[in-house]
Formats: structure tokens, C-alpha cells, sequence
């Protein structure tokens, strides 16, 4: 029989964080670009990983994106500005079961590929004081799904990798996640958190 999982690491975007879309293109259209560009040009892997990775920071990360848009310098700069002003929402639902994991004393980590201003991020979000730890790819210099994340975060966190549920919307972290021997779910939604629950043997 499977070990029942102790502990929780949850990723933040596209789980805790919510995205929506129409903030971002209004800027993109508003400064005469292509709509998905910016988000496009910033997840181009070649400045994408040295900014998850902690070899760069995010000011550096967005002075490159806006430096590969087709606009005058001044433009681009606002453009970028304007585009990161919108810092995205809390899914009250993944709110909700990370509040119920911890309640029945089971830790939880939020485990994100991030950049140096996620935790200000947190703090303007209100989620500073609702994990137990933080696992940023920018401060463990490794991003998800790296063998080497898991096997930090597992020490952070004080567990075996057995004991830990990964909960992300990334397909190839949840891939990485059960190949490090932690049970991996992909989150699509709160329709399965009954599962999840059952997953961490929360009292009923």
C-alpha cells in the first residue's frame, strides 16, 4: 500500500494564482502588440530559466523582454511596466484547502518557479502567512522539474519524498515530482480536492 502523504507543496501560478488574461492584453493592445506577446517573449527559454534560476534578477529579466519588443526604448520600458502592474489573484477554492491542510496539521509549501519579487508578491496577495514555507526556484538556484528542486525541497520541508503530495497545473513538474518518488497530481480545478483530501488522509 502507498504511503500516505504528510505534507503538501502546492504550486503558486495556475493554482494558488490566478491569471486573468484581459489586464494584459488591454497593455499589449494599448502599445500596439500582438496580444500573448509580452507573455511569449518573457517565457522564451533562453531569458525564462536564468530568471527562475536565481541567475538573474527580475528587473534584468523584464529590461530583456522589453529589449525584444519592436518598440522605441521608452515604449517598451512602459509597455513592460504597465504589463507587470497587473500581479494576478488568489483562487479562494485553492485558498480554502490550504487552509483545511494545514488545520488538520499537515505542513504545506508553497513550491514555485519564481523570481526575486515573488515575496513581495505574497505579501500583496495575502499569502505570506498562509504556508508553512516557501520553496522559490530563484532562491534554491534551481527551477522545477529538476531533480536537484525536489530533492531541496524535500530537505527544506523535513520529509521524505514518499510522504509529500505535489500539487501543480504543469504536467512535466507533476512528471518530475513522481519520478523524485513524491506523489505528483495535476491540478485542473478544485473539483478534485475530495481526492486530494483522501490523498492526505484529512479527517472527514
Amino acid at each position: 500500500m502507498r504511503d500516505r502523504a504528510r505534507a503538501l507543496m502546492i504550486d503558486l501560478d495556475g493554482v494558488l494564482r490566478r491569471w486573468d488574461p484581459a489586464p494584459m492584453i488591454a497593455v499589449e493592445i494599448e502599445y500596439g502588440l500582438k496580444p500573448a506577446s509580452l507573455l511569449e517573449t518573457s517565457m522564451s527559454w533562453d531569458i525564462y530559466r536564468p530568471a527562475m534560476a536565481g541567475e538573474i534578477t527580475d528587473a534584468e529579466w523584464m529590461k530583456l523582454v522589453a529589449d525584444r519588443l519592436p518598440l522605441d526604448e521608452a515604449a517598451s520600458t512602459a509597455a513592460v511596466a504597465a504589463w507587470q502592474a497587473y500581479r494576478g489573484e488568489v483562487d479562494p477554492e485553492a485558498l480554502a484547502f490550504v487552509r483545511e491542510v494545514r488545520a488538520a496539521g499537515r505542513p504545506v509549501a508553497l513550491a514555485t518557479n519564481a523570481t526575486d519579487r515573488l515575496r513581495g508578491d505574497l505579501d500583496d496577495l495575502g499569502l505570506t502567512g498562509e504556508v508553512d514555507l516557501v520553496l522559490s526556484s530563484w532562491e534554491l538556484k534551481v527551477h522545477k522539474p529538476a531533480p536537484e528542486y525536489f530533492e531541496k525541497a524535500c530537505e527544506q520541508l523535513g520529509q521524505l519524498p514518499k510522504h509529500v503530495l505535489v500539487v501543480d497545473d504543469d504536467d512535466r513538474v507533476v512528471a518530475g515530482a513522481r519520478s523524485a518518488k513524491m506523489s505528483g497530481y495535476r491540478w485542473t480545478g478544485p473539483e478534485h480536492v475530495p481526492y486530494l483530501r483522501k490523498v492526505l488522509d484529512l479527517p472527514a
